[in-house]
C-alpha cells in the first residue's frame, strides 16, 4: 500500500506543489488585510491548500495520461509510472475524476463565485497538456495554469476579485514559463524527434536562455509593480530583492553547453523563490497598514 502511495505522489509530483502554493497563500492573506483588515480564517486556508492540491493532482495526473506515449519514448521520462505500467490509466482516470470532486469540494465550502469559476480554472489547467502539440509557447500556458491561483486565493477569500492581482498572476505566469524554458532544454533532441513544439526547439538552448531570462526580469519588475500598487511595507521589497538574487543564481547555474546543473535550478531554487516570497510578503501583510 505504501509502495502504492509513492508510485502516485511520483506521478503528480506531489513535492512540486511548494512551487504555486505559497503563491496562493500570499494572495489569500494580501486579500484579507486589504479588504476587512483581518487574516483568512483558518478554514479558509484549510480549503484554498485542499482546492489547490486537488486541482493540481488532477492537473498532472491528466498531463500524464496525455502524454504516456512521449513519456515512453522519452529515455528522460520512460520510467514514469503510466510509462511503465505501474499504475493503469484506468486508475489514472479513477484518481482524475476523484481530485476533480474534491476540487469542487472545496469550491463549494468557499463561496458560491469560487464555485463557478472551479470548471473554468479546470479547463485552463487540463489544456495546458495539449499545447506542446501545436505551439512553442507552451511554457507560458503552463505559467498560466500556475498562475491563476493568486487570483483564485483572493476570490476564495472575498468572493471577488481586485484586479490588480492579475499582476501577480502576470508574475507568477512569468516566473513558472522561464523555469519551464530551462527545463526544456534537456528535451531538444526528443523533440524534434516526436514532433513536439517547445522555446528551445524553435529558437536553440542558448536563445531559450536569454528569453528565459528575459521573463524573469518581467517577473521582477511585476512584483515591483505590485508592491508599488498597493503601497506595500518594506518586508515586500526586500523579498522582491531576494527573489531577484535567487532568479540571478538560478541562470548562473544553466549555460548553454553545461546543463547538468539543471535539476538543482529547476527543483531547489523554484521552491527556496516561491517559500522566500511567501515569508517576506507575508510579513509585509502583517506590517501593512491599510
Amino acid at each position: 500500500m505504501s509502495n502504492r502511495i509513492r508510485t502516485i505522489l511520483e506521478m503528480i509530483k506531489f513535492e512540486h506543489s511548494v512551487f504555486a502554493l505559497p503563491f496562493a497563500l500570499t494572495g489569500a492573506l494580501l486579500a484579507a488585510r486589504f479588504t476587512w483588515h483581518g487574516w483568512p480564517t483558518w478554514r479558509q486556508f484549510l480549503w484554498i491548500v485542499v482546492a489547490m492540491v486537488a486541482a493540481r493532482s488532477a492537473a498532472m495526473t491528466i498531463n500524464r495520461i496525455a502524454d504516456v506515449r512521449y513519456d515512453r519514448e522519452n529515455p528522460r521520462t520512460a520510467q514514469r509510472a503510466l510509462a511503465i505500467g505501474a499504475l493503469s490509466k484506468g486508475f489514472a482516470w479513477l484518481f482524475t475524476a476523484a481530485a476533480i470532486a474534491v476540487f469542487f469540494l472545496s469550491a463549494w465550502q468557499l463561496n458560491p463565485l469560487a464555485l463557478k469559476l472551479a470548471p473554468v480554472a479546470l479547463a485552463v489547467l487540463f489544456f495546458y497538456s495539449y499545447t506542446k502539440r501545436f505551439t512553442n509557447w507552451s511554457h507560458l500556458f503552463l505559467g498560466f495554469a500556475l498562475g491563476i491561483s493568486p487570483a483564485a486565493a483572493w476570490i476564495a477569500v472575498t468572493g471577488h476579485l481586485d484586479l490588480r492581482m492579475l499582476i501577480l498572476c502576470a508574475a507568477v505566469t512569468l516566473w513558472v514559463a522561464g523555469f519551464d524554458v530551462l527545463y526544456a532544454c534537456q528535451d531538444v533532441d526528443f523533440d524534434h524527434r516526436a514532433g513536439l513544439f517547445s522555446v528551445p526547439k524553435r529558437f536553440g538552448i542558448a536563445t531559450a536562455l536569454l528569453i528565459a531570462r528575459a521573463m524573469h526580469v518581467g517577473v521582477v519588475a511585476l512584483l515591483a509593480w505590485l508592491a508599488a500598487s498597493f503601497v506595500l511595507p518594506w518586508p515586500a521589497w526586500l523579498g522582491i530583492v531576494v527573489v531577484a538574487a535567487l532568479l540571478t543564481y538560478e541562470h548562473s547555474l544553466v549555460r548553454p553547453d553545461d546543463l547538468s546543473k539543471l535539476d538543482a535550478a529547476f527543483f531547489a531554487m523554484n521552491g527556496y523563490i516561491s517559500i522566500s516570497f511567501l515569508l517576506f510578503w507575508g510579513t509585509a501583510a502583517a506590517l501593512w497598514k491599510v
